[in-house]
Parts: structure tokens; C-alpha cells; sequence
């Protein structure tokens, strides 16, 4: 089942389930359109992977299926983040 992380993990920005604003990568690491494209450069500062929007959840199975409270904020190391995107900002994902 995928993780409906409440928030942002770099800037804390909160993404609510039906946001269209977050992003996730195959590690379903959760961050805000602006953070994941824009400061990582579709680069996940995890796993060398990249972001797609996140799905939405249908409401009729967030009862049964809830989001997760838990908020998660692991903000990368920026000097450590622009060695990643150096490495692979001409690399397409599938070859990373």
C-alpha cells in the first residue's frame, strides 16, 4: 500500500492526500513539487531516482485506508545534494 506522507520531508510543507502537489519516487520519498523538482532537479537526494506526482487516494477508501500521520522531515544537505545533481543531472533515471 502506498504511504500517504502528510508533509514535505526537505521544507516540512504540508501535502494533504488529495494535494497535487506532491511528489514521490519509487521509495515513495515524499516531497513538494518545488523541493523535488526544483531544488533536487528530479534527482531524489535518497536514491538517485526520480519524482512523479503522487497518486491520488479515491475517497471512498480513505477510511479504510488512511493517510499517514507520522511527519517525516529529513531536510538533505544542500552542499551534499548539488554533488548528487552534478553526478546525475545528465543521466536519464533508468540509467542512474
Amino acid at each position: 500500500m502506498l504511504k500517504l506522507r502528510p508533509c514535505c520531508e526537505q521544507c516540512g510543507k504540508s501535502l494533504p492526500v488529495h494535494s497535487q502537489e506532491a511528489m514521490i519516487c519509487s521509495f515513495e520519498c515524499t516531497y513538494c513539487e518545488e523541493c523535488a523538482l526544483h531544488l533536487f532537479k528530479n534527482i531524489c537526494p535518497g536514491c538517485s531516482g526520480n519524482f512523479q506526482p503522487r497518486p491520488i487516494r479515491p475517497k471512498k477508501y480513505l477510511s479504510k485506508y488512511p493517510p499517514d500521520v507520522e511527519k517525516i522531515l529529513d531536510p538533505k544537505d544542500i552542499k551534499e545534494v548539488e554533488k548528487l545533481i552534478a553526478k546525475y543531472i545528465n543521466v536519464n533515471p533508468q540509467d542512474r
